[in-house]
């Protein structure tokens, strides 16, 4: 839902843009400073975790600022001046980078480099288990090269440093470049789909989107988006100031959690978690109601199958309701559902892709006017067989086997086409999946003993792409496609902006996290995540796989194709019925560690809009939006700001989120 104002829309009042070198230096310039600063807040300071949420609020406040700058240049010197094409530019390429750089990417992998080398002792027996099957070529062995990196104060840029480190580093940017251009050409297979026939909703572009409206910003000019501004940012002004002088009252919106029972069986429902963040309260309200009430119903239906398994005495289920398995099963089902939905334009696809038929290559703006593809559905098609073959054969050069491996990237894909899917049409505000990716699916549906040591540690070396997705870069690109469409942007060079933005992205994201190592030592700053989390985790888990090999997990393997089912059960009524409330998106998504974090948002945001469209209409819900809009810019600007100067002082600050 957008802000409601009068008159035409301005983007379709000046001609269309596309990328330009100057939105491309301006993101060159602060996607290094965006990576630093991530870095900073979720390894160094574990505070803030801007990545864990779709629409990040480092890259928010990043465009925020831009935006002022933008502003008095207007004003000064207009003939430099950026268009809103160029502000969309910056917001996307430091989406990307972020994303890569994040809690559930980088952040996991430069841990990994080293840990088992590091860490190999004779009582977890690694060293026997896998630690020499390990790829040279992907890991760093050099002790000096790891004192350096966990022991800190020793100095990185010297030659012998950056040559020891270029070689991992080097090749896992490419896998990762490939990988994700992989993601880019399934967007540009399902983009007519997708935003031009199905017309999606997307509405985690609402704030970027508005944010960048120019020449005259109208959000800006609306007092509901500073209403709800001064609320949300006054609050976590008040209790950043609390947290510096606690002899303040706290007006507390984080995260805290609730024993309400303490009798068997009820207290299988565990603590209950409990939160007001006024940014995820923002972004619920423009989630489609039945998709927000599934979030939440579901939270509390699988805290009473716990109860239920308790009630029962379910001990040959000792993990019952499987909840991560289910969630796995619903995505896949998610996945499935999309494609079906999407077979007619995708057997159009087939045909233009073999000849039978030709392509329209013409991109159709929200105003008409018409551009054409970023490329063309033959060449994104052989793109992603390209993607294929090379991350299929980095893997067989890391000695694992072809066949798992292309299962492997299959099911990846699929997880994350059923995100993008969910972010496109739903916009939900957490997609974390943890701990169920193709790697845990096919060790619990082949067994560890069939796929065996070598596709094990490749499994392994992959984990910080798997661990979670809720820093994924997949959608993003598309609703950086939605922008696009309705700003009347033309696609020409956004590929080669997706490209650079990856590249840099990694590049930045390795830099930051390795040069903070050598500072500061990551066993010295950074024990928790890097090394009690992100680095011991694959290992302690191929520790276990190796010694302990099992066949088949039926259970787990049952419990997925529940999951899938009651996914696919609830999209056939979702269907049939227009008066059906649950979403299948709410049961895959409401297992989650962000759903476990946000429901109570989720709720309020709920049974705020649904008072406001029962009792207003659609028309008061429009008039009412931007102070939505205003609670997620106000506690991302001023939450962004203590942070900032958290880092500059060099003390610990309010952190707003979780």
């Amino acid at each position: 839902m957008e802000v409601e104002t009068s008159g035409p829309s301005v983007s379709s009042q000046i001609p269309a843009h596309g990328v330009t070198l100057k939105s491309i230096l301006i993101a060159v310039i602060l996607i290094p400073i965006n990576c630093y600063w991530v870095i900073e807040m979720e390894v160094i300071r574990y505070s803030g975790h801007p990545v864990t949420i779709s629409l990040f609020f480092n890259v928010i406040f990043s465009l925020f600022v831009v935006i002022g700058v933008n502003q008095l240049l207007r004003r000064f010197v207009p003939s430099i001046a950026l268009v809103q094409s160029e502000l969309v530019i910056v917001y996307l390429m430091l989406s990307i980078a972020s994303g890569i750089t994040g809690h559930d990417m980088l952040e996991i992998l430069v841990p990994m480099l080293g840990h088992a080398f590091r860490f190999a002792t004779p009582e977890n027996e690694w060293q026997q288990l896998f630690v020499p099957f390990l790829p040279e070529w992907l890991t760093i062995s050099d002790p000096s090269l790891l004192s350096g990196y966990y022991e800190g104060e020793l100095p990185l840029y010297t030659a012998e440093t950056l040559l020891g480190w270029a070689t991992p580093v080097l090749w896992w940017t490419a896998f990762i470049t490939v990988l994700i251009f992989g993601m880019l050409c399934i967007n540009i297979i399902v983009r007519k789909q997708w935003i031009e026939h199905e017309k999606l909703s997307y509405p985690i572009i609402q704030l970027p989107l508005q944010l960048t409206e120019t020449p005259q910003n109208r959000l800006f000019q609306n007092k509901l988006m500073w209403l709800g501004f001064g609320i949300a940012g006054g609050l976590a002004l008040w209790n950043g100031i609390n947290f510096l002088y606690p002899i303040l009252p706290e007006f507390r919106t984080r995260i805290r959690s609730i024993q309400i029972f303490t009798e068997s069986p009820w207290n299988a429902m565990g603590r209950i978690p409990f939160s007001l963040y006024p940014f995820a309260i923002g972004l619920g309200f423009f989630i489609p109601l039945d998709l927000s009430f599934s979030c939440w119903f579901f939270f509390w239906y699988w805290r009473l199958m716990r109860v239920l398994g308790a009630a029962l005495g379910l001990r040959t289920l000792p993990r019952f309701p499987y909840m991560n398995e289910q969630a796995a099963g619903g995505y896949l089902a998610l996945c499935v559902l999309a494609i079906w939905a999407s077979r007619r334009h995708l057997l159009h696809v087939a045909k233009t892709v073999v000849g039978l038929t030709q392509q329209d290559n013409t991109v159709v703006s929200a105003s008409g006017r018409e551009t054409q593809e970023a490329m063309s559905y033959r060449g994104a098609t052989l793109g992603l067989i390209a993607v294929m073959v090379f991350l299929v054969l980095f893997c067989y050069y890391g000695g694992a086997e072809l066949w798992v491996m292309f299962a492997f990237f299959v099911i990846y894909y699929m997880i994350s086409i059923a995100i993008t899917r969910m972010r496109a049409e739903l916009g939900t505000p957490v997609h974390d999946l943890h701990y169920s990716g193709p790697d845990e699916i096919l060790t619990r549906t082949v067994g560890t003993r069939q796929l065996g040591r070598d596709n094990l540690i490749m499994f392994s070396m992959f984990w910080f792409i798997n661990r979670a997705h809720r820093s994924h870069p997949m959608p993003h690109q598309l609703e950086g496609f939605k922008i696009m469409e309705r700003t009347n942007m033309t696609m020409q060079r956004i590929i080669f902006a997706l490209v650079l933005a990856t590249v840099l992205g990694s590049l930045a994201g390795f830099w930051a996290l390795i040069d903070r190592g050598y500072r500061l030592g990551m066993e010295v700053r950074a024990y928790w995540p890097s090394l009690s989390a992100f680095g011991i985790e694959p290992y302690r888990r191929l520790a276990g796989w190796l010694q302990a090999p099992e066949e088949t997990l039926i259970a787990e393997s049952g419990f997925m194709g529940i999951g899938f089912l009651l996914t696919t059960v609830l999209m056939f009524f979702r269907m049939r019925f227009v008066w059906w409330p649950f979403h299948p998106a709410g049961f895959a998504i409401s297992t989650s560690w962000g759903m476990h974090v946000t429901w109570s948002c989720l709720f309020m945001s709920w049974l705020i809009k649904w008072l406001i469209l029962q009792y207003g209409g659609v028309v008061r819900h429009r008039k009412v939006a931007p102070f939505f809009l205003g609670l997620i810019l106000g506690e991302f600007t001023i939450g962004s700001l203590w942070t900032i100067l958290g880092i500059i002082a060099g003390i610990p600050t309010y952190g707003f989120w979780v």
